[in-house]
């Protein structure tokens, strides 16, 4: 499947996939962090839109749409049509550069980068129907608070995943004791002790338990105890492919 990106620019941003790595994450002791597999790919699992010049943005708490302004670092060609304040009440708009078109029946979530707070900032998520859609869309972000907020050249200020237009509708949701499931109840149950028996020994600082630092049935796609058989189509690294340029 093709996701189509049409540029409606004379400089649109650049296209990379999603990048593992945060900041916040590196700093943390031992990159504890990188060891939740969760995390690592939601951050991989699309593309990230990058910034192409560095800016600040200031709000001074009004609606109108001249509350924010804006500043590059340096002068950049069709830095006013890249980034702006068009809807008022603290919301800054990007630009992002394309028309995206994705097979029929797939729709797509434009939102921030996955685990990258920003201080002052918020990501707003749309969920758009990029199917038949022929103009873009844009990102935007809202303030929380009074103030000015960056962005670096190649910061990601926008991040596109895709989704099935019908499929969650079809989803029900049932509530069910895990004892009509003996399989399942039996794999939680194992899991529950090796947890409570691995977090002791951790406690005691046990040698073993210091090396191996932390489980990793989930990352390495296994059942403790041997409770059943391990995943077929388990995944701990995601590749999406970059983007190329067609006719």
């Amino acid at each position: 499947m093709d996701l189509e990106c049409y540029p409606v620019a004379d400089r649109p941003p650049e296209i990379v996939p999603g990048r593992p790595d945060r900041d916040w994450m590196d700093r943390f002791t031992a990159r504890h962090p990188y060891r939740c597999l969760p995390l690592t790919m939601a951050n991989t699992t699309g593309w990230e839109l990058l910034s192409p010049v560095g800016f600040s943005a200031d709000w001074d708490g009004g609606e109108g749409t001249d509350a924010i302004r804006f500043k590059p670092d340096r002068l950049t060609p069709g830095f006013e049509e890249l980034v702006k304040s068009h809807f008022g009440g603290g919301v800054l708009t990007f630009h992002t550069g394309y028309l995206f078109r994705t097979r029929p029946g797939w729709d797509m979530i434009a939102q921030g980068p996955p685990n990258l707070p920003k201080d002052g900032l918020y990501p707003l998520s749309g969920l758009v129907e990029t199917d038949w859609l022929p103009f873009p869309f844009t990102m935007n972000w809202k303030f929380t608070r009074i103030g000015r907020i960056r962005f670096e050249k190649g910061e990601p200020f926008c991040f596109l995943t895709l989704t099935p237009h019908r499929v969650m509708e079809e989803v029900q949701p049932v509530r069910r004791s895990m004892n009509a499931d003996e399989p399942l109840r039996r794999q939680y149950e194992a899991w529950t002790r090796e947890r409570e028996a691995f977090n002791r020994k951790l406690g005691a600082r046990d040698p073993e338990a210091l090396r191996e630092a932390w489980q990793r049935f989930y990352f390495k796609g296994e059942l403790p105890e041997e409770t059943g058989a391990p995943p077929e189509d388990h995944i701990n690294k995601r590749r999406l492919k970059p983007l190329k340029f067609g006719l």
